[in-house]
């Protein structure tokens, strides 16, 4: 498996993200479709996990204020959690994020996924708070 990163721009790498994205958030989430696109997507640095030609996993990476950056709307189709996928698309956002300045992560986090996050050295910095239905925390890592 393979990450490949690129703008809104690229749009053959923008519409697999959102393929991944759609299946995962809207389809099994149920989150509504007008949620899962936002007004950040043009401003995003967009990943996407390839098995072969196959879009497997997706995420994004914004950066912020005071050289700090988000990671969002990370998913990795069915098949594939738990064999490592969703830890290749974080190095890969981590590594992107240290070559642009970024020092430090924030991220939200569906609840049942803090656990993972947690292994690659995110701590959680909130309470439980619902986004599109769903319980998250909000968590950060020093890069």
């Amino acid at each position: 498996m393979n990450v490949a990163m690129g703008e809104k721009q690229d749009s053959s790498l923008y519409n697999d993200a959102l393929t991944v994205r759609k299946t995962v958030f809207v389809e099994e989430q149920h989150v509504p479709e007008e949620e899962e696109i936002d007004e950040f997507e043009q401003e995003a640095t967009h990943f996407v996990l390839y098995d072969g030609d196959n879009p497997v996993g997706a995420g994004r990476f914004r950066m912020l204020d005071n050289h700090m950056g988000k990671i969002e709307r990370i998913c990795i189709l069915p098949d594939y959690r738990n064999r490592g996928a969703g830890r290749l698309i974080m190095e890969s956002i981590e590594q992107f994020a240290k070559e642009n300045g970024i020092s430090k992560i924030k991220l939200n986090a569906q609840t049942h996924a803090e656990p993972f996050y947690q292994k690659l050295g995110y701590k959680t910095v909130s309470e439980v708070f619902m986004d599109a239905g769903i319980p998250h925390v909000a968590m950060v890592k020093q890069l």
